[in-house]
């Protein structure tokens, strides 16, 4: 940044606008992969935590190496095998959403109350309509609520990816740094903020539809 120059230069925002658009519209399609992809396989595994409860363990363990491990150094890793792809940021930001996704699952599951599932099975419901008619439904504001923990995680990562040339607002961030101007620094920096509160927000909305339930009495 120059000395004296102003954090945001509106005349060369107004110029951009339709760059930093795409940029919006890269992070969202890039967070939405992610996270789509991520309450798939979360959601499978959890099905099959379900059946075999065994599986937890080694199911979150791995989940929670991949976690733990850095996103540069996750992406250095994934690099020899997928190059400077998509697929490559894609990988690492499903992996990272799959332990949160997966504790929120089973925990939603398992915190059904056993009374309910025993009149359930009493009155002839199978495992699967059980599952789809009873649990699903009670659980879905604990799964909601770890939605909300991977969209607001991924919208954060997918800045990094810009490192790998995958665009989003990391690259005007990049962009900022590179070239020591602020301005579109900043503009990347507050719009991923302003991302991850408006889209927090549309998903406590949709639990509070979904899950009437669950509102406290004024």
């Amino acid at each position: 940044m120059r000395a004296g120059e102003p954090l945001i230069l509106w005349d060369w925002t107004f110029a951009h606008l339709p760059d930093i658009g795409r940029r919006v519209e890269e992070h969202l399609v890039l967070t939405g992969i992610a996270v789509g992809l991520g309450f798939l396989i979360a959601f499978l595994l959890s099905l099959a935590i379900r059946q075999f409860p065994i599986l937890y363990s080694p199911i979150t363990w791995v989940g929670g190496v991949i976690y733990s491990i850095p996103s540069l150094a996750l992406f250095a890793l994934l690099i020899p095998f997928t190059g400077l792809s998509v697929t490559t940021a894609e990988i690492g930001l499903v992996g990272y959403t799959l332990l949160i996704l997966v504790r929120n699952i089973v925990g939603g599951l398992r915190a059904v109350p056993a009374d309910v599932r025993e009149s359930a099975v009493g009155m002839g419901y199978s495992q699967w309509q059980m599952l789809w008619r009873i649990e699903l439904p009670l659980a879905l504001a604990v799964i909601i609520a770890g939605v909300r923990v991977a969209v607001v995680t991924t919208i954060g990562l997918v800045t990094v990816t810009a490192i790998i040339g995958q665009g989003g607002l990391g690259a005007l961030i990049m962009q900022g740094i590179q070239q020591f101007f602020a301005t579109p620094l900043v503009i990347g920096a507050v719009l991923s903020i302003v991302l991850a509160i408006v889209i927090d927000g549309l998903l406590v909305l949709l639990q509070r539809s979904v899950t009437p339930w669950t509102r406290t009495a004024n």
